[in-house]
This record gives C-alpha cells, sequence and structure tokens, in this order.
C-alpha cells in the first residue's frame, strides 16, 4: 500500500494547501503548533486543533482542562512525555505500555463524561505528535478494532530494523509534507484517505492492510 502512487497523491491532496484542504491539514500547526512554553499544558489552540479532526471536546470538560484540575492532572503526566521521541524508538515502550504515562493520560481523558476514545487519542496527539497515533472510527474500521494498536504499531515500525518507518519518512518527503508532520501521521492519513469512503458504506468489513513491509 506506501509504495502505490495512490498513496503519494492521497497525502498531497489532504496536505494541499487552499481551499481544497482537508481541515485536518491544519492540526499539527494551528496555532504555530505547539510551542515550547505550552509543551505540557492543554491550550484553546489544541482543542480547537482537535476540532479540525471532526471532534469536539465537550464545553465542561474543555473547561476542565484549559482552568481546572483535569488540566493540572494531564499537565502533571505530560512532563513524563518527551516532545522529541518517536514511537518508533525503543524508549518509547514503557512510556505507552499498561500503567505508562500516555495510558494514564488517556485514561484520564477517556474517564471524562462525553470523551471516547478518539477525542482522548486526538487530544494526545496533538501534544506529542510524533508519539502518540491519532486513532479514530475510520482507523480502527479499516485495521478491524486491532487491540492495543499503540504497542501493535510501536513494534511494526520497530520491525525490520526500522523499515516501515523510514519509508513513511520517504513517503513525507516524497510528497513534499512538512518535517511537523510525523511519520505516525503520515501513516493515519494514508490509511483514513483509503478507507474513508468504503467507511461510510454499510456492513464495511474494514480494509485489507498488508504485512509489515506491505
Amino acid at each position: 500500500m506506501l509504495d502505490d502512487e495512490q498513496s503519494r497523491t492521497d497525502l498531497q491532496r489532504y496536505f494541499a494547501v487552499g481551499p481544497l484542504a482537508f481541515s485536518g491539514s491544519q492540526f499539527e500547526v494551528l496555532g504555530g503548533g505547539p510551542r515550547a512554553q505550552y509543551r505540557d499544558v492543554v491550550t484553546a489552540d489544541d482543542l480547537i486543533a482537535v476540532e479540525m479532526l471532526n471532534v469536539r471536546v465537550p464545553p465542561m470538560v474543555a473547561l476542565d482542562l484549559l482552568q481546572g484540575s483535569l488540566g493540572e492532572r494531564i499537565s502533571d503526566v505530560l512532563r513524563e512525555l518527551p516532545t522529541a521521541l518517536d514511537l518508533s524508538d525503543a524508549r518509547a515502550k514503557p512510556l505507552i505500555d499498561s500503567g505508562g504515562p500516555a495510558e494514564r493520560a488517556w485514561k484520564m481523558l477517556v474517564g471524562c463524561s462525553g470523551v471516547n476514545k478518539t477525542i482522548a487519542s486526538k487530544i494526545l496527539a496533538r501534544k506529542r505528535p510524533r508519539l502518540v497515533p491519532v486513532y479514530d472510527n475510520v482507523v480502527a474500521c479499516a485495521l478491524r478494532g486491532r487491540p492495543g494498536f499503540w504497542l501493535w504499531l510501536h513494534e511494526a515500525l520497530r520491525a525490520e530494523d526500522l523499515l516501515l518507518a523510514r519509508r513513511l519518512q520517504t513517503l513525507r518527503v516524497a510528497a513534499g509534507i512538512a518535517s511537523q508532520v510525523s511519520e505516525i501521521r503520515v501513516l493515519d492519513v494514508i490509511i483514513w484517505m483509503r478507507h474513508v469512503g468504503g467507511h461510510r458504506r454499510k456492513s464495511c468489513l474494514g480494509m485489507t492492510i498488508p504485512g509489515r513491509s506491505g
């Protein structure tokens, strides 16, 4: 799938400049992107960026993230998560594993009324775009609800001497995509663009995903 022309074309369509761009193309860069002084704080820019991916944080949860105890607790956990660490790095595993800080932050979010797995993943992906992948209903359907997605993707990226990670980096460059778009976001966009049309049909059975080197 990664080697065919459609993947590069889909990336270019998604991140096109101008009125033809998808709103999600602003996810990483809205408000100048995650800024150093706010690296461990959920800001209004972050919440608007999440809306670019077609979800909305419930108003009371948004207020709690911006000025309440939830925001303070999430900030405490974010301080344990490096901003410059890729999911493909061996050091990422304990951070995303059961009981790790990324999972703890995710559980805090999904424990809030009206916050589902998709919303939680998008909030964390905005704060740590190189470490936490976006995982929405379309991607989940394409992968047929693959359990343990973070760890599975970590292992897939590291397999065969980082083959998948390197292919995603190469594809990002070939498509002319900005460097702040992470390798895991490139994969997310490719899967989403390939499957969103089929996902809207009734009785969608997911998408056939080739093996690690496919």
